[in-house]
């Protein structure tokens, strides 16, 4: 091919494709850290390939999911903390396989962007890699996009995937297994997780506040800090109760709350009987109530309230399943019950 003069190039477009071979040799790293049995999780190829025998199923299921982090992702642009949405990618992606009773295996990432910082972006992936990590889920590809003229400048947006298995006879919720009685057992929450973050800065706003002022809540850390906490990602810990048949049904809570989602993972004829008093509303979700005049129902429908997971168990198995969750670090607690709906 000969040059033509004044011709133009992708860069001047727009695009820079070293700075996107640049990102590939950062998280290189960061992906071979996150290999497991079944999956060797090198970046290169067209696809990812995942050995099922060798994580040790017999007679496998796999589930998807995909999600993404909302508008949290705005605070990260606005304030420069792009550390952290990572880990809240993998976490909305790899707890909803939890509630079908699955392992995550492996997870993959989009960045799209108008132009790629390559920094920020490495704090991005750095963070889906914690996230993988925390999660037992390889980290086997993505897709990053620079698409000049769709986002503002510094604006970007994550989508994540992530790919489990469960073994035919352990498919949560086991529906025909529900009965009136079950014990709701509640796991803490670290905060909003990555849900109701549109209402969220809307009361920062009329808080008056400044994103690096000290978050009123959590002494020590500034607003943006506080309220950027990390989802919760609660593989290791429900994974092995999944395995040994003690969970009849799992809800994660996300957009919808406490209201919307239990209902998703209970039988019908049944409904959850919810003692609201069994556990304290967290000073994060009491200081938004506050200051944006939130009514209680618009709060347990819109936030987790500090309950990220609520589980249901068999009145028999509720002290182990109680006993294990606190040995593997969670807060949990008992927060109600099925009952006839």
């Amino acid at each position: 091919m000969t040059d033509r003069p004044n011709g133009l190039t992708y860069a001047q477009a727009g695009v820079d494709i070293d700075a996107g071979n640049a990102l590939v040799d950062r998280i290189k790293p960061l992906a071979k850290a996150t290999r497991r049995p079944g999956a060797e999780a090198s970046l290169g190829g067209f696809g990812a390939l995942f050995d099922l025998k060798a994580a040790g199923y017999a007679d496998p299921l796999l589930v998807t999911t995909t999600d993404g982090v909302g508008t949290k992702l705005k605070i990260a642009i606005d304030t420069g903390l792009h550390d952290t949405v990572g880990i809240d990618l993998v976490g909305m992606c790899v707890n909803d396989l939890l509630a079908q009773g699955a392992e995550p295996l492996m997870f993959l990432d989009y960045f799209a962007t108008g132009k790629l910082d390559v920094d920020a972006a490495a704090k991005v992936v750095a963070g889906i890699a914690e996230g993988c990590l925390q999660a037992g889920a390889a980290l086997v590809g993505g897709e990053t996009a620079e698409m000049p003229g769709m986002y503002a400048e510094g604006d970007y947006d994550l989508a994540g995937f992530s790919v489990g298995a469960v073994d035919r006879d352990k498919v949560l919720p086991r529906l025909a297994d529900q009965a009136a009685g079950d014990i709701l057992i509640g796991l803490g929450s670290s905060g909003p997780h990555s849900n109701g973050y549109s209402l969220i800065r809307r009361i920062v706003e009329r808080s008056g506040l400044a994103w690096d002022a000290p978050a009123p809540f959590e002494p020590g850390k500034t607003l943006a800090q506080a309220l950027m906490a990390p989802t919760r990602i609660y593989v290791k810990s429900v994974v092995p109760l999944i395995k040994a048949g003690l969970i009849k049904g799992l809800a994660h809570i996300t957009g919808g709350g406490l209201i919307e989602n239990p209902p998703r993972a209970i039988a019908e004829g049944l409904a959850a009987e919810f003692d609201w008093d069994a556990w304290s509303l967290p000073a994060v979700f009491a200081w938004l109530q506050e200051t944006g005049g939130v009514a209680e129902e618009e709060m347990r429908r819109t936030f987790n309230c500090g309950v990220g997971m609520v589980l249901i168990v068999a009145p028999d198995h509720a002290p182990e399943v109680l006993s294990s969750l606190l040995e593997a670090g969670e807060e949990v607690f008992v927060c109600g019950q099925l009952a006839a709906a």
